[in-house]
């Protein structure tokens, strides 16, 4: 019997998608029906899981607990609650702004949230759902589609970059146990989980607070071997003290995708060091060589970050030219956003107007159009092996080894494509699947293919 439907709505970045997933997943076994992010919300209960990095991302927080908060008021809600980075970070402070939310949770005790859900409401006929049951610390509600789910292996941070507040929020650096994170794994592809998205907010640290050493390439390694597992990809390194034998470990491992997302943020040496990255311009350059070198073709995607105090012209022309002789094959920019608390915002003058900021921030994504738009061009002609996450009007849509979920590239198949024979029905071809391509034509962002 379920008790009544609770609508979670997710905001940031991957991780906090995890975090909602298990608490899903606890709730369930209480007799609760979760929908996630839902186009028209239904739930006597909502959740929002907020996120607090920068200034935009903390309007848009703010903005969905007033819509819910309305909802309430309008009598459509019977309890609200708030968790995540947002109230982490500001709990006090909305807690007067907004009483209209029930509770406020932060990043780490949002397990609380999920007792007092289970006291909403009880069902006296049927006690094996009265209270929330235990499960697995790993174990969740997947709301990915099946094959690909996204892999926590740490939290925290102690880089103490200048502009950001993320160690602010969760703290300093902690690893996840290794066999934790392995047991996790095995559980996942004993869901479907086909593909594997490591995230953490600086993979590079991994096993320095509980082994002494780096422990990710050892990680990575053992995941590799799991059987099932097709295919890893790692998110959020840190260039800094770097873990050179990872790269050992992604060229040996055909199912360890050649994939690194690392956040480079500038060039100079002056803006390196404002920033507080701890790394000169000609060690970051030099890693960025030794690891195409160690994993050839490997598809590096980066920030970078403009307007950041004290950024002059020159360096922002510095980082342009940069960009244009890096060539990387997936770039993001953002401009820098004063946020409270942090180095920057302390001890350094936000001196870059706003107009400024956005300017530039324009020019160097139009810079790195123009490279995309190159890069995906040398594809046409190329057998590629993609994975399909779904069907939408006349196209398979897949992800090559190169692209994360949602935010990198895809390729987009013709339902009734022309080859092979057998591959012609539609109920061939399914979400999960991992096919051979031919690339047929290309776009700034996205590649089309027919199935070889």
């Amino acid at each position: 019997m379920i008790k009544g439907q609770v609508d979670f709505v997710t905001l940031g970045c991957s991780k906090n998608l995890v975090d909602a997933e298990r608490l899903m997943r606890r709730l369930e076994t209480a007799g609760w029906h979760c929908v996630h992010d839902p186009e028209k919300p239904q739930g006597e209960i909502a959740v929002i899981n907020t996120c607090g990095f920068i200034g935009d991302a903390k309007e848009e927080s703010i903005r969905t607990i007033l819509q819910f908060a309305e909802r309430k008021k309008r009598g459509q809600l019977k309890r609200l609650y708030v968790m995540g980075c947002l109230s982490e970070r500001y709990r006090a402070e909305l807690e007067e702004e907004m009483p209209e939310v029930d509770a406020y949770f932060g990043k780490f005790d949002y397990t609380g949230l999920a007792e007092l859900v289970g006291e909403y409401r009880s069902i006296p006929n049927n006690p094996s759902i009265l209270t929330i049951q235990e499960t697995q610390i790993y174990e969740r509600k997947l709301t990915t589609p099946r094959h690909y789910a996204y892999l926590k292996i740490s939290e925290g941070c102690n880089r103490m970059c200048s502009y950001c507040a993320i160690p602010l929020i969760t703290g300093r650096h902690s690893s996840r146990p290794m066999e934790d994170i392995l047991e996790e794994v095995k559980w996942l592809v004993g869901q479907g989980v086909k593909e594997l998205n490591v995230i953490a907010q600086d993979l590079s640290s991994y096993g320095l607070d509980l082994y002494k050493t780096h422990k990710l390439p050892e990680l990575v390694d053992r995941m590799a071997e799991i059987e099932g597992v097709e295919w890893i990809r790692l998110h959020y390194a840190y260039p800094t003290d770097f873990p050179e034998e990872l790269l050992d470990v992604m060229a040996r491992h055909p199912n360890v995708c050649k994939y690194l997302d690392i956040a480079l943020q500038h060039c100079t040496d002056h803006m390196l060091s404002l920033m507080r990255r701890h790394i000169t311009s000609e060690e970051q350059d030099a890693l960025i060589r030794k690891i195409r070198e160690r994993v050839p073709g490997i598809c590096i995607r980066t920030t970078l970050l403009v307007g950041h105090p004290g950024e002059t012209e020159e360096d922002f022309e510095a980082l342009k030219q940069w960009v244009k002789e890096m060539r990387f094959e997936r770039m993001g920019a953002f401009a820098y956003s004063d946020e409270e608390g942090t180095y920057a915002n302390t001890h350094y003058t936000d001196d870059v107007p706003e107009a400024t900021k956005q300017a530039r921030l324009a020019e160097l994504m139009a810079v790195q159009q123009t490279i995309s738009a190159e890069l995906m061009q040398e594809k046409v002609g190329k057998r590629m092996r993609v994975v399909i996450d779904r069907e939408e009007g006349d196209y398979y849509i897949g992800r090559t080894e190169y692209d994360s979920p949602e935010v990198d590239c895809e390729v987009l198949i013709p339902v009734e494509s022309q080859k092979p024979e057998w591959l012609r029905s539609r109920e061939v071809v399914k979400s999960g699947d991992f096919v051979d391509v031919e690339i047929v034509k290309a776009e700034e962002f996205d590649l089309f293919a027919i199935l070889c």
